[in-house]
């Protein structure tokens, strides 16, 4: 397990001397918030903290009493405070969810199976019903299989694409109603700034959304939209929740990378810069006269696709054809016939790994 103090202590705020909590003016300031810079004791900010989680769920009405809702839970910061909280909250204020996690194993020797461990701990932990789904059955490759195929330069688009749709066909089987994730406000900032880089206006148009995919399979919120990451580790740390903190081995040279420590600059002059990307996102409004692309299903699959393909099936198909680097980049119109075209005689091998899941 990757120590979850080693997080905490680079974030271990410096006392504030004498000076009293600002919000209760009793107890003794413990550390300044970062995204607000008020002095607060913990009580104060376990609070706080936990009440504005509340506050986002309640405003964007995320959930509603009886729903089953799988916890996207990878065994790091984000979604084990998720996991935590949540739990805390639905308690705490009768939200009457049924929680489970969720987790996938994406076949990283060394980082998932070590995460792995400790989402299994959680699961004890927090009373939480755990189902985890792999690659290696739904598609019946390791993203070390992969990187060993196609390098390390672009394993990040598999591993996001097939991420995507493993936590689905997860939800599909625990027949959850909705499915949160642990993105938090840096986390949507970062997109914002990377779909504007890509000239992506798809995306742009719905990356600040709390709630996606309400046309697709399963809805996923983000209860975290407003929540910042320092702020995260901050809450694990004095809680002493147990999270794995290792990254992915594969991903320290990701384009996302880049846009984060531009997000951390900004962060360092001005605090309030990242929620003012998210409001930014939020307003931007997409001229009438641009073409979406319009959203129907996967003639293989049945997922939700903008083309005949969806991109999972592409990615597939490149790598049981030997060819990994089919799918790499944009998908132009007309690409999934081709791409269906030049399938048809591979569809029967597919179609046991990745075929229709009853979506």
């Amino acid at each position: 397990m990757g120590s979850s103090v080693a997080d905490g202590a680079k974030l271990q705020p410096s006392r504030a001397g004498s000076r009293l909590c600002v919000r209760c003016g009793e107890r003794k300031a413990a550390l300044k918030r970062p995204k607000t810079l008020e002095q607060i004791c913990r009580e104060c900010f376990y609070i706080v903290f936990e009440d504005e989680i509340h506050q986002t769920i309640v405003d964007n009405s995320l959930f509603k009493s009886g729903e089953r809702v799988a916890i996207g839970a990878s065994g790091g910061k984000d979604s084990t405070v998720l996991a935590y909280v949540l739990s805390e909250l639905n308690r705490r204020h009768n939200y009457g969810l049924d929680l489970f996690l969720l987790s996938v194993d994406e076949g990283i020797t060394g980082y998932r199976d070590d995460s792995l461990e400790t989402v299994k701990r959680n699961e004890i932990q927090y009373g939480l019903p755990l189902k985890i789904v792999s690659y290696r059955d739904l598609y019946g490759w390791t993203m070390d299989d992969i990187v060993k195929a196609i390098g390390l330069k672009n394993n990040c688009t598999f591993c996001g694409v097939f991420r995507r749709q493993a936590l689905d066909r997860g939800a599909a089987l625990l027949k959850a109603d909705k499915i949160v994730t642990g993105h938090n406000a840096d986390d949507i900032a970062e997109t914002v700034l990377l779909n504007i880089l890509r000239g992506d206006i798809a995306r742009l148009s719905r990356c600040t959304f709390i709630t996606t995919g309400e046309d697709g399979p399963i809805p996923r919120c983000k209860p975290f939209k407003y929540t910042y990451e320092k702020e995260i580790v901050m809450y694990a740390y004095f809680k002493k929740l147990d999270y794995f903190s290792t990254e992915c081995i594969y991903s320290p040279n990701a384009y996302r990378g880049f846009a984060r420590e531009f997000i951390k600059d900004l962060e360092r002059m001005r605090p309030r810069a990242i929620l003012d990307i998210i409001k930014s996102g939020e307003n931007f409004r997409i001229s009438t006269t641009t073409k979406m692309p319009e959203q129907g299903t996967c003639e293989r699959c049945g997922y939700i696709s903008s083309q005949r393909l969806c991109k999972a099936c592409v990615l597939l198909d490149g790598l049981n054809r030997g060819l990994p680097k089919l799918g790499i980049g944009r998908t132009k119109a007309g690409d999934g016939k081709e791409h269906a075209k030049h399938s048809e005689r591979n569809t029967s091998s597919l179609q046991g790994k990745h075929g229709n899941f009853d979506f």
